[in-house]
């Protein structure tokens, strides 16, 4: 297979780029380690683009086997909280002022990030939230955030206790320490670098928010000192070898390298990473399965005219509706056997029937369809009276509903169709 192939082959790793001004103009980015990472362990990241209404496009990045959402700004306080944590105006300014390059929020990043972590948890698509990622994923399941570390975390804690989360002169070589909560995956990437009892580790971090309420499916695996969580994740939604990965981590453990060096503080750093892509590939895998069509049903000559003859049927009886006409002198006998075949198939699902009336099979019933018809103009017009009422979030919420709605439909006849293949050769 040549070097061109691979990327045909490679799970798809989806990443949100980070906005910025370069030269009077924006410029979309994405730090360069997780992209190293993901490559690294065999994936292939697939960025997408801050633009506005791409929110509205993520279907169009399909296949999508994981999602990696990292930096940025500060998320919108009220997606998760209405009150804006009772911060008087100056307050807020004192907090802009001193954060400025983070506390510019930026709405369209957080609709899209927003929905790739909803589709994550819709599908069991593995995620990897670092940062603000890992804040993104709790907001999504109903968590809050500290709006501002300092003012409503430290002024609680007592000085031994208090944590510089950020530190703007030393990005990358700034560290405090944390505590790993025991039998958790981040006890399971660290245990060899844990002293003792101690059950601590020492993180780089670049961050003035936080989980304030962890949301209800998540387990801690890490506190800082002042009682602030440093990662979390969702024991059910965990198992790398399956294609379940759903984590967040507050820290950074790719920036956690020795200056002009790939080695890491810890070798547990490249295991966040290294499991996700683990994932990532099990994901695809089991998505592959799932999509693989399953032979044609071979049928004997006998079922196969008597298909022929119901099809040509339905056919008759579509033509006469699309026209408008009456039946046609000679073909009462033809209509017949599809009305016949509707009468004594009680397999058929509603949904199956109603589509084959409206193709005109049951013409004796031709006044019930039409009254039908009427009834499914009114609802139409009714619906597109709310929908048209509705906002850009909720349509494209609707959107990715029906969108998980159709795929579970067509797995579920894929398993019919398998099942009926696997019949069929057991009779012969």
């Amino acid at each position: 297979m040549g070097s061109s192939d691979l990327s045909m082959v490679l799970p798809r790793v989806l990443i949100v780029s980070r906005r910025t001004v370069r030269k009077n103009k924006f410029v979309d980015f994405v730090g360069e380690y997780h992209l190293d990472l993901i490559v690294s362990y065999g994936a292939v990241p697939v960025i997408v683009p801050r633009v506005t209404g791409v929110h509205m496009l993520l279907e169009s990045f399909e296949p999508i086997h994981g999602v990696l959402l990292c930096e940025g700004e500060d998320i919108d306080p009220s997606l998760y909280d209405a009150e804006l944590s009772g911060f008087a105006p100056e307050e807020l300014e004192e907090i802009r002022a001193l954060h400025a390059s983070d506390t510019a929020i930026d709405k369209e990043k957080d609709t899209i990030e927003l929905r790739l972590a909803k589709l994550c948890l819709e599908r069991n698509i593995p995620y990897l939230g670092i940062c603000r990622g890992s804040q993104v994923l709790n907001v999504a399941c109903g968590g809050t955030l500290y709006q501002d570390i300092e003012k409503e975390m430290s002024k609680n804690c007592s000085l031994g206790q208090r944590v510089v989360h950020m530190n703007y002169e030393n990005y990358d070589g700034h560290r405090h320490l944390v505590k790993v909560v025991e039998d958790t995956p981040l006890h399971q990437w660290f245990r060899d670098s844990l002293e003792g009892n101690k059950m601590e580790i020492m993180v780089n971090s670049y961050h003035h928010q936080g989980v304030k309420k962890l949301a209800q499916r998540f387990v801690p695996m890490a506190f800082a000192s002042d009682g602030l969580i440093e990662g979390f994740y969702d024991p059910d939604a965990y198992n790398p070898q399956e294609g379940k990965f759903i984590m967040g981590l507050q820290f950074h453990p790719e920036r956690m390298r020795n200056q002009d060096s790939d080695n890491f503080d810890y070798p547990g750093c490249k295991s966040a990473y290294q499991e996700f892509v683990k994932a990532v590939i099990a994901y695809e895998k089991k998505l592959s399965c799932s999509a693989s069509i399953p032979k044609s049903v071979k049928l004997d000559q006998e079922i196969e005219n008597k298909r022929k003859v119901i099809v040509r049927s339905f056919s008759i009886a579509r033509n006469m509706y699309s026209s408008g006409g009456g039946k046609v002198s000679g073909q009462e006998s033809e209509l017949q056997v599809g009305a016949e075949f509707l009468e004594a198939n009680t397999a058929l699902s509603l949904q199956q029937e109603n589509r084959l009336k409206q193709m005109g099979a049951t013409v004796r019933n031709a006044s019930t369809y039409i009254e039908r018809l009427k009834m499914n103009e009114e609802r139409e017009r009714v619906a597109r009276n709310i929908i048209g009422k509705m906002s850009v979030g909720q349509l494209s919420d609707l959107i990715s509903f029906y969108h998980m709605m159709g795929q579970i439909c067509s797995e579920a006849l894929e398993k019919k169709l398998h099942d009926l293949v696997v019949s069929e050769d057991i009779s012969h």
